[in-house]
């Protein structure tokens, strides 16, 4: 009883020191995968969703190139969203960090049985704590707890540990295989957890066989190692199976992301390096790396990496000859078979990432921590255990801090994007991101600084192309913004967010012929992605294309069979009224201003002109100083080509809110078509006119200015100042005779106007110049 007390004492004080150090994430974000993985992933919206999880393995993600057979993991994510409600990011943060602690309780008692069978000691209870809870306060594995579908690395891991808990405690479950049930649902969240078989087999090897690693190629010991695979081959054969099964299960469509499986492989060796070095050394993470794949073999850092390899190898087969020191030996085999699904021949997008270190860690804590524990027992025996203490307590408050800190870095998306730019400057994504974050504040400026640095790194990255289109539009810079939208899709035609966000463009601009090939597009790229689909429903309720409407809204409803927004448009196809009309009904149901003026700007944005004056006037009704209303019916009525309904309107708004830029913009564009089409008793005053003519001639359209100048002496002939406005043009176009010949009808009205005198004297001299060349 003496010996358990310090044990459960010593997991309670880890758990709570690692609470501690993750008291600051729970509230972080959803990053980067997550968005297709979970925010944008309708599937995980319904329970009853979960049995097509285990059937589709393109149910993981929106994007056809990310989806993986991965059913637990999306069935853990359905389960969270409905716990929650909807996306909140605490509820999935605190189901990933549960599981994080049960796998801390169980790495003690499996560090705490291979530390026994080396050497059983009081001493490995103190040990087994202090290296989990090293392992736990890891700033390496703070990646993997933040970032949330990460959990497919904490999931699988905890179930692989689940595992050898079984096998090593259970005599039953040992005997009647249910271990290998563990191992086949971490096989479900990620296919790194059939490297149970081969850890089993080392395991067996080591601590139950006794044998070395050397005594795998010993002929006298070939009877021992036949009976120690035979042992560990139902696990093989479990593990095998669900490698296969899951290749099967996992859709054609998804990629690795590499190119080039020889680079990817002479690289390696070095990334194994760089992961060794940031377990003693935790100042290089990063979300997203700028690492590149090594040119050839003769680079220095891939002989680097081979010799680390080697000698770490050669250690494995030294420290296994005696009993004493096989948990360094297991930990490092440990180390090396958890990075073979990701450091070998299969090219992944990313030559490297943090959260690839969580799962071959747990070998190397184990190794480390036991090499330490050796040297201390035969060095440092006489030193007093508080002095031992103390520098144990200031490693872990070291790598608690680190924790903290990485936390923060990972609460938002500013924060996190904003480290990738410092620790990885030449990752393209990471800078891309970073200006996602700033545009997301309204620093456009700075948004499109970042992206155009990612453009000089991947200048064919396509999602580059797309931002740039979305920090144009923000600004204003409505061709510019077409003109990246369409490069984007021009260099990443195979994936649906170009199509989606260049058809979000054209939809606020009601281009909605041009949309609608581009959402068809989207959806035969993603039929699982529902932001495509809602939109092309937009343009189908808007178009009253009532049985497309119905159709695609069924459709949806077979695999987001809650989503409101898609129930809505389903009641709309069967009501065949669009759902602005559906709006109208609710507001007159509780009529407010406000609403029926937003409703007004809906209409206007929908091409429905006679509907946004209806609805601008019933706003009007109830407020009638209601400046924005006024502007959005006169906008409706220069569109219906209403013009003295236009201007009257409009001038009500600026006289409710001279300021009101909309209404003066709408103003000018009457004033404009009026002036084209030659539209008589518009309305439209003298004063008009003239400010339409200054406008122009601000604008150095001198010859729209004069024109506008001649409509304001069609109202009024006696107005001086039209012909001064003339005079003034037609100097700034270098026509002196005709600016003398306005400037003298002015004067004849009003022989006093300076300004006027000014002119012509202008136009006299530049007259008598042009004589004398």
């Amino acid at each position: 009883m003496m010996t358990k007390r310090p044990l459960f004492i010593g997991i309670f004080l880890m758990l709570l020191l690692t609470l501690a150090a993750y008291s600051n994430h729970f509230n972080n974000s959803f990053h980067f995968d997550d968005f297709h993985t979970i925010v944008n992933n309708a599937n995980i919206r319904s329970l009853k969703n979960i049995p097509r999880f285990f059937a589709d393995g393109s149910t993981s993600s929106v994007l056809p190139q990310n989806q993986a057979y991965r059913p637990v993991v999306v069935t853990s994510l359905a389960i969270d969203y409905w716990l929650a409600g909807d996306y909140f990011s605490s509820y999935f943060q605190t189901s990933t960090f549960v599981l994080f602690l049960l796998q801390g309780i169980m790495m003690v008692f499996i560090f705490l049985k291979i530390f026994n069978q080396a050497r059983n000691t009081t001493i490995n209870i103190y040990l087994s704590l202090i290296a989990v809870t090293w392992y736990m306060l890891h700033p390496a594995n703070a990646e993997t707890v933040n970032y949330i579908i990460a959990r497919t690395d904490v999931q699988s891991t905890v179930f692989v540990l689940l595992a050898f808990v079984l096998y090593i405690f259970s005599p039953f479950c040992r005997k009647t295989f249910v271990y290998l049930i563990a191992v086949a649902i971490g096989a479900l969240c990620k296919t790194t957890a059939v490297m149970f078989a081969p850890l089993l087999f080392f395991y067996v090897l080591l601590f139950e066989a006794g044998l070395s690693l050397a005594d795998l190629f010993n002929k006298s010991h070939f009877k021992q190692v036949k009976a120690v695979f035979i042992k560990t081959l139902p696990a093989f054969i479990c593990c095998i199976g669900l490698y296969v099964f899951t290749g099967i299960m996992t859709p054609k469509s998804w990629e690795p992301g590499g190119s080039s499986p020889l680079q990817y492989l002479i690289t390696q060796p070095f990334v194994i390096f760089h992961y060794f070095g940031q377990f003693f050394l935790p100042t290089g993470l990063s979300a997203d790396t700028d690492w590149r794949l090594l040119p050839s073999i003769w680079d220095i850092r891939f002989f680097a990496g081979c010799f680390f390899i080697l000698v770490m190898i050669v250690m494995a087969f030294y420290t296994s000859k005696k009993q004493e020191s096989r948990p360094v030996s297991y930990g490092i085999i440990w180390f090396f078979l958890a990075l073979i699904p990701t450091s070998s021949i299969i090219p992944l997008g990313e030559v490297l990432n943090d959260h690839r270190m969580y799962f071959p860690f747990i070998g190397l804590v184990m190794s480390v921590a036991w090499a330490i524990g050796l040297l201390i027992s035969k060095y440092c025996s006489h030193i007093k255990k508080p002095v031992l203490i103390l520098p144990v307590l200031l490693l872990l408050a070291t790598y608690a801090y680190g924790t903290w800190q990485r936390n923060k870095v990972w609460h938002t998306d500013d924060s996190l994007w904003h480290d990738v730019t410092i620790k990885s400057p030449q990752n393209s994504r990471g800078l891309m991101n970073y200006g996602l974050a700033k545009m997301n504040g309204g620093d456009y400026a700075t948004a499109e600084a970042y992206i155009r640095k990612a453009i000089n790194i991947a200048p064919e990255y396509s999602f580059l192309y797309t931002n740039l289109g979305i920090v144009k539009e923000n600004e204003g810079n409505l061709k510019r913004a077409d003109e990246y939208y369409q490069a984007g899709i021009e260099l990443g035609n195979t994936y649906p967010d170009p199509y989606t966000f260049y058809a979000k463009f054209l939809i606020k601009q009601c281009r909605y012929n041009e949309a609608r090939p581009l959402l068809l597009t989207a959806i035969k790229l993603s039929p699982l992605y529902v932001e495509p689909r809602l939109l092309l429903m937009n343009i189908y309720s808007m178009n009253s294309d009532w049985d497309k409407l119905k159709v695609l809204a069924q459709q949806t409803l077979e695999f987001s069979p809650q989503n409101q927004n898609v129930l809505n448009y389903l009641e709309a196809a069967k009501k065949k009224t669009n759902e602005l009309d559906i709006e109208d009904e609710k507001i007159r149901q509780a009529p407010s201003a406000i609403k029926y003026a937003d409703l007004s700007q809906a209409n206007y944005q929908a091409r429905r002109y006679n509907e946004c004056v209806i609805t601008a006037k019933e706003a009007i009704n109830l407020n009638s100083q209601y400046a924005e209303a006024y502007n959005n019916m006169g906008a409706a009525y220069l569109k219906l080509q209403q013009y003295n309904n236009a201007v009257t309107a409009l001038k009500q708004a600026l006289a409710l809110k001279p300021g009101l830029e909309w209404a003066q913009n709408n103003l000018i564009d009457a004033e404009e078509d009026i002036e084209t089409k030659g539209i008589k008793n518009s309305g439209l005053t003298t004063i008009d006119f003239i400010n339409l003519s200054l406008y122009y001639f601000n604008s150095r359209r001198y010859a729209n200015c004069i024109t506008a100048c001649n409509n304001a002496l069609a109202v009024n002939p006696a107005y001086d100042l039209a012909y001064n406005n003339i005079c003034a043009a037609y100097n700034q176009l270098g026509q002196w005779d005709k600016a003398i010949a306005a400037a003298k009808k002015g004067l004849a009205i009003n022989p006093n106007n300076q300004i006027l005198k000014n002119n012509m004297a202008e136009a006299v001299k530049g007259l008598q110049q042009r004589k004398t060349k």
